[in-house]
């Protein structure tokens, strides 16, 4: 930035979910599987750790930046919803009527990391930004919704999706 003159922001985001996220992703996967009256699938044990954030509570974090963030500045985006895979796959277990144990283990994907972490302090204090969705259960029920009504959106990209993942042996 310095050497160009470039004025801008920085931002950097934890794992996004809510409405539109392509079903290759984790949470779209294992409620498009339920729908579809399949077991999820859960690599490893389900230890690793996410930073969960809802998409529109990351655009509105990204608007308030623009809005009023310092140039030259890195501002962290989260909100506060870290949860391992394990508890993320049982909460959507829950929310769609299936029991907590109603998955398979699968082998860990290679490389896997073991948690993100985004400390958002920054953006709150000196932005005065909130998320919307503070409360991650809250969310992935609207998640769930959205998914059970718009199943034309995604249903096409699942089908590619669980091809490719069958011909990786997933």
């Amino acid at each position: 930035m310095r050497s160009f003159s470039l004025q801008a922001t920085i931002s950097n985001c934890s794992n996004n979910y809510g409405p539109r996220q392509h079903v290759e992703k984790f949470i779209p996967r294992q409620i498009t599987n339920v729908i579809d009256g399949q077991r999820p699938k859960l690599y490893g044990e389900g230890l690793n750790v996410r930073d969960w954030i809802h998409a529109d509570d990351h655009s509105s974090a990204v608007l308030r930046i623009v809005e009023a963030g310092r140039i030259g500045e890195t501002y962290l985006i989260g909100a506060d919803g870290e949860k391992n895979n394990l508890e993320v796959l049982r909460l959507i277990l829950q929310a769609m009527g299936q029991p907590a144990n109603a998955f398979d283990h699968v082998v860990d994907r290679p490389g896997h990391d073991l948690r993100y972490a985004i400390d958002s302090t920054k953006l709150r204090t000196e932005l005065g930004w909130q998320p919307s969705f503070p409360d991650f259960e809250r969310g992935i029920v609207a998640t769930i919704d959205w998914y059970r009504a718009n199943e034309a959106w995604w249903r096409p990209q699942k089908a590619a999706t669980e091809a490719k993942y069958r011909e990786q042996g997933q």
